[in-house]
């Protein structure tokens, strides 16, 4: 079957990109099942002759109106689909979809009717936030990353920038890229309005939520860089539960290191 991707080697890319980070989220062990999410704005890559192709669904309808949408193209992981198969053949395990012009309701238009993820409106809100901000953010991530999962079990790690300060202290990178640290969720009903509304409050001050014993939700201007944030969060939580493993508190940078990373890399305060 001929796929969309077809002559179009910037849209190929971007694709491919969603794949690689898919792997990347199965290697680590933070998609098991057909755990995570992955929606990306394509519509930059979107050409005259893709903006005719025929809906190959039903009218789909979003639950709510999202006016910073229309018109845009999104590619994301299907409902079901596990990130292992859409590391391998993506084009099977995600779709490209259409927002119409309501701004309420969409339509799967390559290269399968694959369904997209149940917590497709919770992405598309997000997408609709970052362009009504003009962020350049176009790329949500949610993933299971285990130490960090781990470490939303302690209610002393919940308090608000509790967990940023601990986790930018074990190494400098956390704070250099990561700087807006990690916004908290209280545990909600995945996938409800209220964890919905939640993130999207979470997502003004920060690029990554933890969703307390559930994982995270990541914004960035591409897929790899969501994925980045993740990553250097997840490392620093491994750096800390090691420490502990070996029997002794890890000392983490002092308030005084981190203030000079600050200054000198121009970091948010």
């Amino acid at each position: 079957m001929k796929t969309v991707l077809e002559g179009r080697p910037a849209l190929e890319k971007e694709v491919m990109q969603v794949a690689e980070v898919a792997g990347y989220l199965w290697q680590n062990g933070w998609a098991e099942r057909n755990g995570g999410n992955i929606t990306v704005n394509i519509t930059e890559h979107v050409d005259d002759d893709i903006r005719t192709l025929p809906a190959i669904s039903e009218v789909m309808r979003i639950g709510e109106t999202l006016p910073y949408l229309k018109g845009q193209y999104f590619f994301c992981k299907g409902t079901g689909k596990r990130m292992r198969d859409l590391a391998r053949r993506p084009m099977e395990n995600a779709s490209i979809i259409r927002i119409l012009d309501d701004c309420a309701s969409y339509v799967i238009i390559a290269d399968h009717p694959v369904l997209p993820t149940s917590e497709l409106p919770s992405h598309l809100a997000v997408h609709n936030r970052q362009l009504e901000l003009g962020s350049g953010n176009k790329a949500t991530v949610h993933t299971h990353p285990i130490e960090l999962i781990a470490m939303s079990h302690n209610p002393a790690f919940l308090g608000k920038d509790v967990l940023s300060r601990l986790l930018w202290s074990m190494i400098p990178e956390t704070k250099a890229f990561c700087p807006l640290g990690l916004g908290i969720v209280p545990y909600t009903l995945p996938g409800s309005v209220e964890m919905a509304k939640a993130t999207m409050e979470e997502l003004e001050a920060y690029d990554v939520v933890m969703w307390e014993k559930h994982g995270v939700f990541a914004k960035g201007t591409d897929v790899m860089a969501a994925f980045d944030q993740i990553d250097v969060l997840s490392k620093s939580a491994k750096i800390y539960l090691d420490c502990r493993a070996m029997g002794f508190e890890p000392t983490g940078m002092s308030d005084e290191q981190m203030g000079e990373l600050t200054r000198v890399f121009g970091l948010p305060r």
